[in-house]
């Protein structure tokens, strides 16, 4: 295993979601030429810490009352988790092609979330009953691929699709496939957890 790949690796603590909130609001106040101040020493300690040093998917999202405001992230590690959140903090905010940028006014409203991704998993299965009984709602982030187009649904969509069949229907509707494509049996799925930390 090379170094910094991820294993079964220990879990992040409430202090580690902090700071890695602190570090993307900082992030996004620096791109939009806000004063940024240097972190706290506990912060600084704990960003340098091995833990936030492992090479992890990342996904941040930013919501505005309630609704989403961006989501971009990386399924497979492209850096550390600390590079993740920075540059996918960047990417929430001003590279989602679905929302113009976040604007410095909006910035002081804006809720943002952190998941930090388990390495992807292949889900085999038989048949599309097979597959709705081996999705976990609630727990599973889940990849679904076909003739290129691909989609991912983080585990906090189960919040607002609770029916697997639902799920996945809009999952492949996301990917740009049929609605029905899950029943056929030629998906590709792949499922992963996540550990999310959330501003107040």
């Amino acid at each position: 295993m090379e170094p910094g790949t991820s294993t079964a690796v220990d879990k992040l603590t409430l202090e580690d979601g902090q700071a890695l909130l602190w570090l993307a609001r900082q992030t996004i106040a620096q791109r939009l030429w806000q004063a940024v101040a240097d972190p706290p020493g506990e912060i600084s300690q704990t960003l340098a810490s091995p833990r936030l040093q492992e090479r992890r998917g990342v996904f941040v999202t930013l919501k505005s009352n309630g609704q989403l405001r961006g989501c971009i992230g990386s399924l497979q590690p492209v850096g550390s988790i600390v590079e993740g959140v920075r540059d996918n903090a960047l990417k929430a905010a001003f590279g989602d092609p679905r929302f113009p940028g976040l604007s410095v006014e909006e910035l002081a409203a804006v809720q943002i979330e952190i998941s930090v991704l388990t390495p992807l998993k292949p889900l085999s299965y038989q048949g599309s009953e097979e597959l709705v009984a081996r999705l976990r709602p609630d727990r599973d982030g889940v990849l679904i691929e076909q003739g290129g187009l691909s989609a991912t649904f983080l585990p906090q969509v189960w919040k607002q699709l609770p029916q697997p069949e639902n799920f996945l229907a809009q999952l492949c509707l996301k990917a740009g496939l049929p609605a029905t494509a899950w029943q056929s049996g030629q998906l590709k799925v792949e499922t992963y957890q996540v550990q999310s930390f959330a501003e107040k």
